[in-house]
């Protein structure tokens, strides 16, 4: 009998939500994501201690003011640590934008080409990298400029549909809902503790995916920000699902019936007429959830940044 996870990888692409190396070894996940938090944790592991020197000693040598010099060395850091992560998978490896440019389209847009080239450097190409923006209407222009030059994109922080609808219009490569974010605001909002089968993350995971089937978006939908395993196996089916090692553990662990909830195998309609900027902003101000969740998930991830940059700056200081 196949566990959960070997099953589950029959109908969706597994991608693993750590930066821990010996996780992705142990699960062997399709791709890899990372993030501010996942940065940060990372660059405490001893695996990591020979990394965050040469990201000392880049920046060092990059010269310039302490700021400068803290920039260099986090993105060296990000860059390294995918780098290994990408040995250790045959698919992609997703790096974070700074969360404090996500209102910033032309700081977005400087700062992945920066994340780019550092890749380039250590014989990593374009191909293997995603570049991960906050959905806002800055970084959804900015991946939407990114895509045409050759860069592919992941937009996470995807909350509301207009949000979902903007990133398939822009022609993005990839797009990640969190459902457990979702999930953790209906239930401190309603006091209810909701199962797979009415799970607001759940649901609105679904939405946005049979409305990119129905619409021909080429957009690949990553569901993001599990609680729980029920609602991983309520996706099953869908075109990616980035899942944490503990997760994954719980999936390896249980051989029950796994079965694809999602198809892509629907009839294409003609596609929506675009939304403006105006209606990105109206449609998205409707969700209470999402207006929330958003604003808090960029000040969460510019908050894990500066803890790392505090690190970083204390280690600079050390060396002179």
């Amino acid at each position: 009998m196949s566990n959960q996870l070997e099953q589950l990888s029959r109908f969706t692409s597994v991608v693993a939500d750590t930066g821990d190396i010996n996780a992705i070894v142990q699960f062997k996940p399709e791709d890899a994501t990372t993030n501010p938090s996942l940065i940060l944790g990372a660059s405490k592991l001893p695996e990591y201690e020979a990394v965050f020197s040469q990201a000392i000693d880049f920046a060092t040598a990059q010269g310039g003011s302490e700021t400068d010099q803290v920039n260099a060395a986090s993105d060296f850091l990000a860059v390294s640590i995918g780098a290994e992560i990408v040995k250790q998978v045959p698919g992609l490896i997703s790096t974070e934008v700074d969360a404090r440019l996500s209102y910033d389209t032309q700081g977005s847009i400087a700062k992945a080409k920066q994340l780019i080239a550092l890749y380039e450097s250590k014989g990593i190409d374009k191909s293997r990298v995603l570049i991960k923006l906050a959905s806002t209407w800055q970084g959804i222009k900015a991946a939407e400029q990114l895509e045409l030059e050759g860069i592919r994109c992941n937009l996470t922080l995807l909350f509301s549909f207009a949000q979902a609808q903007a990133c398939a219009q822009a022609n993005v490569y990839l797009v990640s809902p969190f459902v457990g974010r979702i999930y953790d605001w209906y239930k401190k909002q309603n006091g209810v503790e909701y199962t797979a089968d009415n799970d607001p993350g759940v649901a609105s995971v679904t939405k946005i995916y049979q409305f990119y089937k129905q619409y021909g978006y080429s957009t690949v939908v990553m569901g993001a920000s599990f609680r729980n395993v029920g609602q991983i196996i309520a996706l099953a089916g869908c075109d990616k699902l980035t899942i944490g090692p503990g997760l994954l553990a719980q999936l390896e662990q249980s051989n029950e019936t796994v079965s694809e909830k999602l198809s892509a195998d629907v009839p294409v309609e003609p596609k929506p007429t675009p939304l403006t900027e105006a209606d990105f902003y109206w449609q998205h101000n409707q969700d209470p959830m999402a207006v929330e969740k958003l604003a808090e998930g960029i000040r969460l991830f510019a908050a894990d940044q500066e803890k790392l940059e505090v690190v970083i700056r204390e280690r600079l200081q050390a060396r002179h």
